[in-house]
């Protein structure tokens, strides 16, 4: 898995399958129920940490699930699998705006969606209107109004993959968004290019609070365990410096955790998602 992940660590899946549509995906995980063999998902793996044993059972790649398409008064469709700065420059050229706060964001809608990510105060579910899952079997559409969500989270059922998404959209003239969308990398890229593989922001933000500024407090800044790193560059991105195991990770991430908690009395929560076989 460390092929398919942005921190490149993970041990091996038992299975990886990249379906070619609903079709294919729902034969897929009806075939993987009866001969009860557990499976996850991923898209392109960011924001994801594989323990070093890997994965027992499927690990299902949604990346041709990448269509971009234009609904109707202002709404754009996207797959699980689309970039999100492919979703944002497909809105641009059909002059609507709303969504460029994710331009910056590196992945794909699927796991925006699912992390409600964002930035600067807002949330790509602000912008959503509906989801189509894959619920128990079958494919079905969610208003986001029966959907339960919130600050980097949206809560589904076990077993449950988002295939795509409706965004409603607003009017917007191209080069507000392209500007929109320059000042997002530019901020991004003074804050955030620690030129080494990671998996963003490592923590989420505790209410009210920077996480970093609470890692800086903590003395954490630049402290490394084996080949993993909290970043000299933005102290919420653990990096790897090369040959770092999940094992060096998740104890840099405790340790970080547990320095935060002395200085601040914060506990620090995961912002990435830690699976796989210890």
């Amino acid at each position: 898995m460390s092929r398919h992940t942005s921190l490149r660590v993970g041990g091996p899946a038992d299975l990886f399958a990249v379906p070619e549509d609903a079709e294919d995906l729902q034969n897929l995980v009806n075939h993987l129920g009866k001969q009860e063999i557990p499976w996850m998902a991923i898209g392109r793996g960011y924001n994801l940490l594989v323990r070093d044993k890997g994965i027992r059972g499927a690990v299902i790649s949604l990346e041709r699930f990448n269509e971009i398409a234009a609904g109707r008064e202002n709404r754009i469709v996207a797959g699980a699998g689309a970039e999100n700065l492919a979703v944002v420059r497909f809105a641009q050229e059909r002059r609507l705006g709303g969504i460029g706060f994710i331009s910056g964001i590196p992945g794909t809608i699927g796991g925006a969606v699912r992390m409600n990510a964002g930035a600067y105060g807002q949330g790509i579910l602000e912008q959503t209107e509906c989801l189509t899952l894959l619920r128990g079997g079958e494919v079905r559409e969610f208003c986001m109004d029966d959907l339960a969500y919130g600050y980097r989270r949206l809560d589904l059922q076990n077993g449950d993959l988002v295939l795509k998404a409706v965004f409603r959209l607003h009017p917007r003239e191209p080069q507000e968004t392209e500007e929109e969308i320059r000042k997002d990398r530019e901020l991004r890229n003074s804050k955030h290019n620690v030129g080494l593989p990671s998996a963003g922001s490592f923590f989420k933000n505790p209410k009210g609070q920077a996480a970093w500024r609470l890692i800086d407090a903590a003395g954490m800044r630049g402290s490394r365990v084996g080949g993993a790193q909290v970043s000299e560059v933005h102290s919420n991105f653990l990096v790897n410096c090369g040959d770092a195991t999940a094992r060096d990770f998740l104890e840099l991430s405790s340790q970080v955790k547990n320095a935060v908690s002395n200085t601040s009395g914060v506990t620090l929560e995961e912002e990435v998602r830690i699976v796989g076989e210890a």
